[in-house]
């Protein structure tokens, strides 16, 4: 079997070499750059199956890079900050980023993020029969979750969404009006039990939550149980 491809983007000689080194080290097959420009370079060169995103490039703000990757790849991105705001985090995941990790960071913690999101690697989904592809789409009073053709829409209208927003609603829509605790979300949609990611959840919910709403739709809506998860409910 191939060993997974990676390309670091960080401007930092010592980190890039840094993160190099401990994924090739767990048997990555790893490429590293230091700006923008030569990562889209290496992008359309040969697409890899995740990207490490420094935030604060030279040349490119770390955001915008990260909508140009999502517009041409479907690679899981994961982005290094030494920002903590939560807009900057907001903003982040809002152009497609699947999570973040802020600086300093441990090795041994991005190795194990980074192994985490290539145990199920991202492929395009196979061929259905009509009938199954029928199947595939959840109807919910004003929202149509499609799961074959992974498109969400309000009205009859798609709503342009990232993937992980899209798995997120996949997830709540497949169980309509139970809950789903925050720990469930974190293993179905990242594959992930890593406790310190819930804050990543709820990142995401807060950016699917204003996108349907900016598309219009009233119910079913998306209700935060306390201290325990999200449910999909009729308003």
């Amino acid at each position: 079997m191939a060993a997974s491809s990676v390309l670091v983007v960080e401007d930092t000689e010592e980190i890039r070499e840094l993160v190099r080194t401990v994924l090739e080290r767990a048997g990555m097959d790893v490429r590293a750059v230091g700006t923008g420009v030569e990562c889209m370079a290496e992008v359309r060169r040969q697409a890899p199956d995740l990207i490490v995103l420094d935030l604060g490039l030279p040349d490119t703000d770390g955001t915008e890079l990260c909508r140009q990757i999502r517009a041409e790849t479907a690679c899981y991105v994961l982005m290094l900050t030494a920002r903590s705001e939560e807009v900057d985090l907001l903003i982040g995941l809002a152009v497609g980023a699947d999570g973040y990790m802020a600086k300093p960071f441990s090795p041994r913690e991005l190795t194990a993020r980074v192994q985490a999101m290539l145990r199920f690697p991202r492929t395009a989904p196979a061929p259905q029969a009509p009938a199954a592809a029928e199947e595939s789409v959840r109807r919910l009073a004003e929202l149509e979750v499609d799961e074959e053709t992974r498109e969400v829409r309000v009205d009859g209208a798609v709503v342009d969404l990232t993937r992980t927003e899209f798995d997120l609603l996949a997830a709540l829509a497949s169980r309509p009006g139970r809950v789903l605790q925050r720990e469930t979300l974190l293993r179905e949609v990242w594959q992930t039990d890593w406790e310190g990611n819930l804050r990543l959840v709820e990142a995401h919910m807060s950016n699917l939550r204003r996108k349907l709403v900016a598309a219009g739709l009233s119910s079913p809506e998306i209700r935060t149980v306390r201290g325990v998860g999200y449910r999909l409910v009729a308003a």
